[in-house]
């Protein structure tokens, strides 16, 4: 019969100098994480809370917001959508009277409040109204030029959205949308290139170096508004007519807005074209947000978005001054970066 082996105990290390004196034990997080037969993992009862790492989500939207992009942007939306927005507001403003005092008809105020009128504005004096046009002619002139753009398109900004609560009952979508995109300038550093600031600032120093970029906040809001624009308007196309009816595009050449183009159009093209030309439309606006996003499919996104756009100011003349609002959003944001640096250098040469 064999002896049982004897199990030799381990010694026990010696502690350290300065545990021996008092101080306390010297923890090694990994010893002391290490686990014990029996008792599991020995937490440590000082030990720091983990940093949460930044996501990558955050960062790549952080990245996304301050990336530079080319000043040009925001210069081409400076210079046409205001000229676009005066354009579709002359035939108001050549009838000023009626359009914003008693001389014409003015919706009374409703008693008590409704959703339907937000805010009550009361007509305006002949002279007042007179004045508001002039302020809002040279206001949205001074953006196009260049001239204290800013400010001038804080001013435009206000005459603006005036008008569109003084008259919703003719509050259109260039009405409600011009507003914001005044103020978008207004909050960006527009009229450095290509107006009359920086040739004053360039005669008065000839050796200043005029920005070729800007902060990427300016163009991103403006990409995101037609992101978020398009999908909204192929949302409502999807919960209307759009998804049950193949004809329903052929018919809107046919409303009140009909042109002698759009006649002519309707009659020469096949029926399958219109619900082919439907189906394009609703995709690209359902889609628009990832279409603009992918670099690859931005292009084709951009030409039908331009392309869609000259159709309707054709087809829909009195909402030209639209389609040439919208193509100088699109144009503006989503033009190759290639391109507009090229077009500044020639500008830069001329």
């Amino acid at each position: 019969m064999t002896e049982p082996a004897v199990v030799k105990k381990k010694r026990r290390p010696k502690p350290p100098a300065d545990e021996a004196e008092g101080d306390g034990p010297v923890v090694d997080a990994r010893s002391e994480a290490e686990p014990v037969r029996g008792r599991g993992v020995v937490p440590r009862k000082d030990a720091p809370l983990p940093k949460a790492p930044r996501t990558a989500a955050l960062t790549v939207l952080r990245r996304w917001l301050e990336n530079p992009e080319p000043i040009l942007r925001l210069e081409v939306i400076r210079i046409f959508a205001p000229l676009a927005v005066l354009g579709f507001m002359s035939s108001r403003l050549a009838h000023v009277d009626e359009w914003l005092t008693k001389v014409g008809f003015q919706p009374a105020e409703i008693a008590g409040g409704d959703w339907r009128q937000p805010l009550y504005l009361s007509p305006l004096t002949s002279s007042e109204a007179q004045g508001l046009a002039v302020v809002m002619v040279l206001s949205g002139l001074c953006v196009a030029a260049g001239f204290k753009a800013r400010w001038a398109a804080f001013v435009f900004a206000l005459t603006l959205g005036y008008v569109a609560l003084a008259d919703r009952l003719a509050a259109f979508t260039v009405s409600k949308l011009s507003p914001a995109v005044m103020i978008a300038l207004a909050c960006s550093p527009v009229g450095a290139r290509l107006s009359v600031d920086s040739f004053l600032a360039k005669r008065k120093n000839p050796k200043l170096a005029l920005p070729t970029m800007s902060s990427g906040a300016g163009p991103r809001f403006f990409q995101l508004l037609l992101a978020v624009f398009y999908c909204s308007s192929g949302i409502a196309k999807a919960q209307g007519d759009w998804l049950s009816h193949k004809l329903v595009l052929w018919t809107h050449v046919h409303d009140s807005y009909q042109s002698a183009f759009s006649w002519a159009v309707a009659n020469a093209f096949p029926a399958w074209l219109w619900t082919l030309l439907q189906w394009v439309t609703l995709i690209f606006e359902l889609g628009a947000p990832v279409w603009f996003t992918i670099k690859k499919t931005r292009p084709v996104a951009l030409a039908w978005a331009v392309a869609m756009h000259a159709m309707i100011g054709a087809m829909f003349w009195p909402v030209r001054w639209f389609s040439l609002l919208m193509i100088t959003l699109v144009v503006g944001s989503f033009l190759k970066e290639e391109w507009l640096e090229g077009l500044l250098a020639r500008f830069d040469r001329a």
